[in-house]
């Protein structure tokens, strides 16, 4: 191919991989702020069905908004001022019960060192156990216990910065959530005049199908996600678990996560059962293998089936794929994003092929 105008050509390309490469980096800085929108949007697409219901029951628009808003924001409320008191309160506790238990290993005060003392004069009968434990605590009363109070004192900091950057993201992303669900009726009617009205009824159609189904998608997800926390609160109540309504929060918060979401949550609070007993860690686990196979095969074929009718093989590529590409905010919109591909499938590229 002859070029004409060879430097003209070559500024051109230079300038379109430029801006190629502006993009991307723009994209890639405000990842965490695309983040915030794709969830509120999310969100408020799950909340519309609801706002929808209450309308249909004889409330205002504004009425019905206000509704959802004062329980959304109760909601939140109510998880923040659970959790933050107990974590703060347990956490003390547990620094507190790791120094004591520290001192009694320095002081050898520890029934259990004693159980290993003895093990080891049985096990290794030449090896001078005594003077092992006198080195080791000589040379745990040597360490530089400044150097490790500021590292540790750098690991809290780190985490406290991580715990308010969590708490502002989820305020943030609470206002947008309330901003979307209250103007999703005009958002979406500037998006329905960008189709050419020719093809606008058919556009709405669709678009009314898929945002239901995102909708109802949110609200089933949602259901499983309160049915776990609900139970869990109530079980680990009984056994003894420590934290009972944190590890309730937890178990809440990780079942909206499909696919991986319930088994995470389980071993999180299994592990975390350790800490009372590992009789009630062992209770726990037998529970939550109970319980996962009752979601897989009872509750979540009965509630999502209502909700968005996948198949269990999409389920699992659009969840493995999602959550490779954008992380947690992927794995969520997953399978909605498959639920809305299947209808345009099913509703517009079959009947077109049909036609040929």
């Amino acid at each position: 191919m002859k070029i004409q105008h060879p430097f003209r050509t070559a500024l051109v390309a230079t300038l379109g991989v430029g801006l190629g490469l502006m993009l991307i980096q723009s994209v890639s800085s405000l990842s965490t702020i695309l983040l915030y929108v794709g969830t509120a949007l999310f969100l408020a697409l799950g909340l519309d069905p609801l706002v929808s219901w209450l309308e249909r029951r004889g409330l205002r628009r504004w009425a019905a908004l206000l509704v959802t808003f004062a329980g959304l924001l109760a909601a939140f409320a109510g998880i923040v001022l659970m959790v933050v008191p107990i974590i703060v309160g347990q956490i003390a506790e547990l620094v507190r019960q790791i120094q004591d238990l520290i001192q009694s290993v320095v002081r050898q005060e520890w029934q259990p060192i004693d159980e290993l003392k003895a093990w080891l004069h049985e096990t290794f009968p030449l090896l001078n156990v005594d003077e092992v434990f006198a080195y080791l605590t000589e040379w745990w009363e040597s360490l530089n216990f400044g150097q490790i109070g500021g590292s540790a004192a750098g690991w809290l900091v780190e985490i406290g910065a991580g715990v308010i950057s969590g708490l502002t993201g989820a305020i943030i992303v609470l206002i947008l959530t309330i901003y979307f669900t209250a103007s999703t009726p005009s958002l979406k009617a500037a998006v329905y005049q960008l189709a050419p009205a020719s093809k606008r009824p058919r556009f709405i159609d669709l678009s009314e199908q898929i945002t239901a189904s995102v909708g109802y998608y949110v609200i089933g997800q949602v259901s499983l996600g309160l049915i776990n926390g609900v139970l869990s609160a109530i079980f680990l109540s009984i056994i003894g678990a420590p934290f009972p309504a944190v590890l309730a929060v937890v178990a809440f918060f990780f079942s909206l996560i499909p696919l991986v979401g319930t088994l995470t949550g389980s071993t999180i609070i299994v592990l975390t059962c350790l800490i009372a007993s590992p009789l009630t860690a062992l209770v726990a686990l037998i529970w939550y293998v109970i319980y996962m196979q009752l979601e897989a095969y009872v509750l979540s074929p009965r509630i999502m089936n209502r909700a968005v009718s996948v198949p269990g093989a999409v389920v699992v590529i659009a969840a493995l794929a999602g959550g490779s590409l954008l992380g947690l905010l992927g794995a969520l919109i997953a399978i909605p994003v498959a639920a809305s591909l299947l209808i345009i499938h099913r509703q517009v590229i079959i009947p077109r092929q049909n036609d040929r």
